[in-house]
């Protein structure tokens, strides 16, 4: 087990992480049923054939909107897709309190690396009340060039960015183990926040993950502890 005592950095997912998994079927099915008309539009298909695309798409490129781009780039606008997928309603997600509280305490750097939009990131964040915590510290899928998590550049382009080392001073926590697999995270302490979505099967990732946590302020308490020792 890596030792967090060493943990100088923190690189969170935003959705199912940042904010926990309990919201992501009122939150993220939101932006899901949107992808869903999105594709049906552009695509000229019906919402069952739409609902398949968006789905074989996020199996085999990683995101819907991954698969659009490779698959549709003259159809598919990726900045107006963002743009229409996250003009949701946040009112199901309140403040954390006892998150921010040990976002504060901690003496170490945080960030936030996203598939999604910046924008959709800060409307989560203000919601949860942590979003001036991480001002000038979230990259998402427009900077990560539109090649979303686990393509190890991504991740590159953030680590070079905020000088962020790819050693066991950072922790990358992601609600998808698979995103845990990018080779630049591959000496991180890697951490996967549980949940029972589909496309998480742990036994097949069962070596990648170096923590499961249910809890993330529980966490970070617990990694704050540990450096106080």
């Amino acid at each position: 087990m890596k030792d967090l005592k060493k943990v100088k950095y923190i690189i969170f997912d935003q959705d199912g992480v940042i904010y926990a998994p309990k919201y992501l079927k009122t939150l993220f099915g939101q932006v899901s049923s949107r992808m869903t008309d999105y594709i049906a539009l552009k695509l000229n298909v019906d919402k069952v054939k739409a609902k398949e695309i968006q789905a074989d798409y996020f199996y085999k490129h990683d995101t819907s909107l991954n698969g659009l781009l490779i698959n549709h780039s003259d159809k598919i606008d990726a900045h107006e897709f963002l743009k229409f997928v996250h003009s949701i309603n946040y009112d199901c997600l309140e403040k954390d309190i006892e998150l921010r509280e040990e976002l504060l305490k901690l003496d170490i750097e945080i960030f936030c690396a996203t598939n999604g939009s910046k924008e959709h990131a800060i409307n989560c964040m203000k919601k949860i009340g942590i979003e001036d915590l991480f001002e000038g510290r979230i990259m998402d899928i427009v900077d990560f060039q539109f090649k979303p998590k686990p393509n190890p550049e991504s991740l590159k382009l953030m680590c070079d960015k905020f000088k962020i080392p790819t050693n066991e001073e950072t922790v990358y926590i992601e609600d998808i183990c698979k995103n845990l697999t990018s080779e630049t995270a591959k000496n991180m302490v890697k951490v996967w926040f549980s949940n029972d979505e589909p496309i998480n099967n742990i036994d097949k990732y069962k070596d990648v993950v170096d923590y499961r946590i249910d809890n993330l302020a529980l966490f970070l308490k617990k990694i704050r502890l540990l450096k106080e020792q």
